[in-house]
Formats: structure tokens, C-alpha cells, sequence
């Protein structure tokens, strides 16, 4: 199963470059974690009042819900810039030298995928988190020496789908942690009209609306789906998306009335038919369905679980009752169930 060939996934592929567009600026533009956005504001407007560098702010979360978007608009808030990179592309302690060093006061150091950090770089994270400063040691054998740098004051915001991965140290260190959820339908839909009308194409509420509903609760696949669906209403001829065209186009791609495409309906077929329902071990679907666990647990099992179509127990996975009707079946007994 090839995550770039999956529209509904919540993971950035190469062709989503085109969203960077879509992007609101301001936290009044941002649709949707209202929690979040409230608290935010709260702590953007305290640290500007201040002349303070903001602190530490750790976002996460499924992906696709807006993290890189929230921290650019964090910085487009404090009117400072941002230097954006990721944790696989911090290989050596160097690399993040650089880095810290060319920061600004009150500057945003973003690091998508902060739980990919290398253990070497994460320790000198640390001081540059705690103490604005760097230690590097020069030099090898006898003759080493430590020499301090001292830092200007930035804010470090980390994002991650997989928070428990970080180390606690570094968790610790962040003074503001956000959890970012799946939108609701309404919140979707207003993404997808604001989205279209700033991408000059015509929409109804009707298509809005079933657009919206098998998003996933991710606006990064409500907005892919609307330039699918687009490319449909075009060559249909409507030059516009109603709900005749967005139903048609989704029945195209293979995205049902619940957001589930293929994938999806192979890891419930794979626990339901092979393995009776369940409780069976991640690593024993991920064979079964050829997938790797960590995509299994970071992009499929989420919303299978906000849907109520997955079970996650001690001794393994396991299909609900609600398995089996989305597949057609008679559910089990409670007896079978439960054993």
C-alpha cells in the first residue's frame, strides 16, 4: 500500500505544495482547535506585551490537522521569522549549531517530525532549550576544549504525530503542548468553501458538504479532495461542484461515504476474515496486509478508532460490532466477542 498514491491520507506528499496557498496567516483565519486558538492568543498576546520570547511550544496530533500552519501563523502573530526544518534532516549536532546560531531575538525555530531527532542532537537541544546556549566541544582527544555560545532568546515549536515517542527530557522542556483533534463536519466544510473560493471554483453547499463529510476530519484531505473533485466538475462540464459531481468524482477515487478508501477496508477485512475478529497483534496485521506498523498506528488506526471501527486492548487488535456492519457481516456474539 503506497502512501502516495492514497488521497486520503493525512501524511504531506509532494503534490500538496500547492496547498501552501490555502494557508490562513492569522489566528482569527484559522478555522477549527478553538481550544487551542484561544489559549494561543492568550500566550502570543502576554509574550508581545512582554518583548519576550514566546516559550517552548510542543503541537501534536494525527497529521493533517494543521501543525506547520499554526506555527507559521505563531510566528506571523509575534511579526518575528521563522526557520523551518525537520528531525531526520538534523543528522549532527553541527547541523543544529547552524541553525540555532542564525536565529534572531524572539525568532521560531520549527522542527516538523521532532520525535526523528537523533539522540546526540536532541542533548544539545537541552541548553539551547533551557539556557539559550550551546556547548561545543573542539577539538579531539587530550587537547579538546569546551567552548559556551551563548544563544539569542527564540521559541522552539515542535510538531509530531507521535508524542510519546519523545524523549521526556526534551518533552518536559516545552512549556506550551498543544493537541490538535479531528475537525468536525462543519469546520471541514468551511475549509472547503474558503479553500475554493480563494482557488476561483465554484461550489454549492451540497458539494461542500460531501466533500467535507469523507475528509477524514483532516483539512490536508479535504483540500486534496477538492482539487480532485475539481478536475471532475471541469471535464463534466458543470463548472461547478455540486453534490452530483462531488459524489461521482469521490465514487471515482474510491473514498465511501465514511472517508475509508481500499487500504482501510483491507485492515478490517485482515482482522475480520483472517483473523476472526480479533484480539490479533500489530505486527501480525502489518504482515497480512503487506503495510509497514508504524504507518498502520500513525495514519490507518486513528480514525478507524474515532469511527468505532477498531479496538485497541491488551492483547491485540480488535474489530466492534461496528466492523462487521460496515462490512456487511452479522455480528458476533457477545460471548465471541469478548473472548
Amino acid at each position: 500500500m503506497n502512501q502516495e498514491e492514497r488521497i486520503i491520507t493525512g501524511q504531506e506528499q509532494a503534490a500538496d505544495i500547492w496547498q501552501f496557498s490555502l494557508r490562513p496567516r492569522l489566528l482569527s483565519e484559522y478555522i477549527g482547535q478553538e481550544q487551542v486558538k484561544k489559549n494561543m492568543a492568550v500566550f502570543i498576546k502576554a509574550a508581545a506585551e512582554r518583548k519576550e520570547a514566546l516559550d517552548h511550544v510542543l503541537l501534536f496530533g494525527p497529521p493533517g490537522l494543521g501543525k506547520t500552519t499554526l506555527a507559521n501563523i505563531i510566528a506571523n502573530e509575534l511579526n518575528v521569522n521563522i526557520r523551518i526544518t525537520s528531525g531526520p534532516a538534523i543528522e549532527r549536532q553541527g547541523d543544529l549549531a547552524a541553525i540555532l546560531t542564525n536565529l534572531g531575538d524572539n525568532d521560531v525555530l520549527f522542527i516538523d517530525e521532532i520525535h526523528r531527532l537523533s539522540k546526540t542532537v536532541e542533548e544539545v537541544l537541552y541548553s539551547a532549550m533551557e539556557d539559550f546556549a550551546l556547548d561545543i566541544i573542539i577539538g579531539k582527544g587530550p587537547s579538546a576544549r569546551s567552548v559556551r555560545l551563548d544563544l539569542p532568546k527564540f521559541t522552539l515549536i515542535g510538531a509530531t504525530t507521535r508524542a510519546g515517542a519523545i524523549a521526556a527530557p526534551l518533552r518536559d522542556r516545552f512549556g506550551v503542548l498543544c493537541r490538535l483533534e479531528f475537525y468536525q463536519k462543519q469546520e471541514l466544510k468551511l475549509i472547503v468553501t474558503r479553500a475554493a473560493e480563494i482557488l476561483g471554483v465554484a461550489i454549492d453547499e451540497g458539494g461542500a458538504d460531501e466533500i467535507a463529510r469523507r475528509s477524514r476530519g483532516t483539512p490536508r484531505v479535504a483540500n486534496r479532495l477538492l482539487k480532485r473533485v475539481r478536475d471532475f466538475a471541469q471535464v463534466f462540464g458543470t463548472n461547478e461542484i455540486n453534490i452530483s459531481v462531488a459524489k461521482e468524482a469521490l465514487l471515482r477515487l474510491e473514498v465511501d461515504e465514511s472517508g475509508l478508501d481500499r487500504n482501510d477496508k483491507r485492515i478490517l477485512e485482515a482482522i475480520v476474515k483472517i483473523f476472526g475478529g480479533g484480539p490479533v497483534g500489530i505486527e501480525t496485521i502489518a504482515a497480512a496486509v503487506s503495510e509497514e506498523t508504524d504507518t498502520i498506528e500513525d495514519v490507518y488506526e486513528p480514525y478507524l478508532m474515532q469511527l468505532g471501527l477498531l479496538q485497541r486492548t491488551p492483547r491485540g487488535r480488535m474489530a466492534t460490532c461496528e466492523t462487521y456492519k460496515y462490512l456487511g457481516l452479522p455480528c458476533p456474539s457477545k460471548e465471541n466477542e469478548n473472548r
